[in-house]
């Protein structure tokens, strides 16, 4: 069997060449967070008053909601990055608002009631849960 003996700069060529590409990628901004989620006709301050009206966080944990400290449901801290809702419905604003508004009709076996949120209400608050990131 023979092997081939490159010089020492070809072979380290690869490595170092891809160092340098992923130090290049992550310096450019290529891992930056995707921009936040808009939601139409949503005003995420309502939305906040809106979470604590409806007392979201007897069941979530929200941070800047005092008293919002539920564990019966999830978190609801990086709602803003999540991909999915309640596992498997994709995180866009049109179906968070849906969620908001009736979430047994999007996932049946899910614990999380309907509480009457209206399609306005529901917007307020989704643009408010894409602010916690």
């Amino acid at each position: 069997m023979r092997y081939l003996s490159l010089p020492d700069a070809v072979v380290g060529l690869p490595l170092r060449a891809v160092c340098v590409l992923l130090l290049a990628l992550s310096a450019s901004g290529c891992a930056k967070e995707e921009t936040p989620r808009r939601v139409t006709g949503g005003d995420a301050e309502r939305g906040l008053h809106l979470v604590r009206q409806y007392q979201c966080g007897a069941c979530h944990a929200i941070p800047g909601v005092p008293g919002a400290g539920g564990d019966a449901g999830p978190s609801l801290a990086h709602t803003g990055r999540l991909g999915y809702i309640a596992g498997r419905i994709p995180n866009q604003p049109a179906n968070l608002v849906r969620w908001l508004q009736d979430p047994p009709a999007l996932k049946p076996d899910t614990a999380m009631p309907s509480l009457g949120v209206s399609e306005e209400e529901a917007r307020h608050m989704a643009a408010y849960l894409y602010t916690l990131r």
